[in-house]
């Protein structure tokens, strides 16, 4: 025990007494926030970080916490530490709920996540969690100038996994796995209908339906094509083979 008592001292005097900013052991709190904010300001993210930290392990029931909190999330985020500025602003957001800065800090954990999203053909969680902390946000914060901005990455990231579903989809068309590449164009028109790839995906889907000759199924996706997608470049080939089929289907059956 006094071992470990030797080792924190000698820790906390190494962070609050070796500061890039100088002699600081004198300054109350308020007086530490603003010398570490005049790091942050300039840009001086590294040593910034180091102050939002002490401030936070030697004032950790202050006013200024939360202060501290945010600041030192920001200073991760710039520093391209992106996991760790997520975590950062994870805690605010759960841990001090009353703050001024959750809506601020909510944005900034999606944000974080944002940063992490890799290219489409690569693990999606990443893209995924992002959509879901920029929702919380747009769900607790909904008269927030930066919802319009929130909305808008939603949609980017939706279309990211819908290229990937879609490209997944053309896979296994290519390899003749038929009844995969339909489960994946149907996931694209259900789940991300409202991106560009779900008229590619229903029309591949009606493509691949007619290579197998299933020519009701055909029909009844080529009549939700025509309804839903009026304004696409297919428009015209998808109407007309669709009243090709409604005329054959029902010359089969006046016939039987």
């Amino acid at each position: 025990m006094i071992k470990y008592l030797i080792v924190l001292n000698a820790f906390l005097f190494f962070i609050f007494g070796c500061g890039s900013s100088g002699d600081i052991s004198d300054l109350n709190p308020d007086e530490r926030l603003k010398n570490a904010l005049n790091l942050y300001t300039e840009e001086d993210f590294e040593d910034a970080a180091i102050e939002f930290e002490a401030l936070l392990l030697q004032y950790p029931g202050s006013s200024i916490v939360d202060d501290a909190q945010y600041y030192f999330g920001m200073c991760k985020f710039y520093r391209d530490e992106y996991i760790l500025a997520a975590y950062e602003f994870s805690k605010l957001v759960k841990n001090m709920p009353a703050s001024e800065f959750v809506a601020d800090a909510q944005l900034m954990l999606a944000e974080s996540y944002y940063e992490l999203s890799p290219n489409y053909n690569l693990d999606q969680k990443y893209t995924k969690k992002a959509i879901e902390e920029f929702q919380a946000f747009i769900d607790f914060f909904p008269l927030n100038e930066k919802v319009a901005e929130a909305e808008s990455k939603i949609s980017e990231l939706n279309e990211k996994l819908a290229r990937k579903e879609y490209t997944t989809a053309i896979i296994y068309q290519k390899l003749d796995y038929y009844t995969a590449a339909i489960k994946y164009f149907d996931a694209v028109t259900e789940i991300y209908h409202d991106t560009p790839y779900a008229p590619r995906a229903m029309y591949g889907k009606i493509q691949l339906l007619m290579d197998r000759e299933r020519e009701d199924e055909a029909l009844a996706e080529s009549k939700k094509f025509v309804r839903l997608y009026p304004e696409d470049e297919n428009f015209e080939e998808v109407e007309e083979l669709k009243n090709s089929l409604e005329a054959k289907l029902k010359g089969n059956y006046s016939f039987n």
